[in-house]
């Protein structure tokens, strides 16, 4: 049975990949206080010990446009840090696959869109997320560079569109856009508040997948990662505005109220859309409609409002 180490097991990505996992692996699922990837030296240590056959990294700080904004240092840093070690540690202990998970906003701010492989580092990033962009960029090269210098190794990255879904963070200093829509329109649906706010004018155009089909994807990707190239977009081939995702939440939790917009707030890129061509190409395709990834990601969030209850 083939030995699989899960980088950052408890977050969103990481808990689908377990919930989802083939039963023909073996996973090692380990947290911060089996496995600290700030610490290279404990690092190697796990690795050497416990001899995965392959790693998935999918560990690291994340958050919205506000915890961005409010912890650079901290993005950049700790994101770069993690990157590092894992890869360099897994090189010393001679594991020779790897799968890093890169994102979407690895890509400069101008780049047109749908955004392909080639364009990162072409340009200038958004200044909103540079430090995690840049810890990204960095996990992504030393795969690549590792892949040239030493052939014998196979590290490669899937940079997926924006996420959302089952055990995502809904506070409101730490999530995403879809998150934060869920727990904006819940909270003035259970107050009875007319009004939910925007961020912008709604305009900007993103492209969310829903985590179970990323998990899915990944692990049809460790099943042919050989034909794999080494660095993949991750999407579903279209993008939506920032109003029609509040729009379609909107709907899933039957609000009737109207929304309103702060266009002094800070919204990113204008659009963020991968080109998913060379998924296509292997068959990887997700399954799940925005409504039923909404529903269930609102299901999953109101579990959670029960248990804090």
């Amino acid at each position: 049975m083939e030995r699989i180490l899960i980088c950052g097991a408890n977050g969103m990505v990481g808990s689908n990949l377990v919930e989802s996992a083939p039963p023909q692996y073996e996973l090692l699922t380990p947290d911060i206080s089996e496995l600290d990837l700030l610490d290279y030296n404990k690092t190697l240590e796990y690795l050497n010990s416990h001899n995965p056959d392959f790693i998935i990294h999918a560990a690291g700080i994340v958050g919205g446009i506000q915890a961005n904004i409010a912890q650079p240092v901290k993005f950049l840093i700790e994101n770069t840090d993690m990157g590092r070690n894992i890869v360099w540690a897994a090189h010393n202990a001679g594991i020779k696959r790897l799968l890093n998970l890169g994102s979407s906003c690895m890509y400069p701010r101008y780049a047109k869109n749908p955004l392909r492989e080639e364009l990162v580092l072409s340009g200038e990033l958004e200044p909103t997320n540079e430090g995690y962009a840049l810890a990204k960029i960095f996990t992504q090269r030393l795969c690549s560079y590792i892949n040239r210098q030493y052939p014998e190794f196979a590290y490669k990255t899937v940079i997926p569109c924006n996420l959302y879904g089952k055990y995502d963070k809904f506070e409101a200093e730490k999530s995403h856009m879809i998150p934060a829509a869920i727990r904006k329109i819940h909270e003035a649906k259970t107050a009875s508040i007319p009004t939910v706010e925007i961020w912008g004018d709604g305009s900007a155009r993103r492209e969310f997948m829903y985590a179970k089909d990323l998990a899915t994807i990944i692990w049809r990707s460790v099943g042919d990662f050989d034909k794999m190239p080494e660095l993949m977009n991750l999407g579903i081939g279209k993008d939506y505005t920032i109003k029609e995702y509040y729009e379609a939440v909107k709907e899933v939790i039957e609000y009737s109220g109207s929304f309103v917009y702060d266009t002094s707030k800070p919204v990113g890129m204008q659009q963020k859309l991968v080109d998913n061509s060379k998924q296509t190409e292997m068959g990887l395709l997700p399954r799940y409609s925005l409504t039923e990834g909404i529903r269930e990601t609102y299901e999953y969030f109101l579990t959670l409002i029960n248990t804090e209850q």
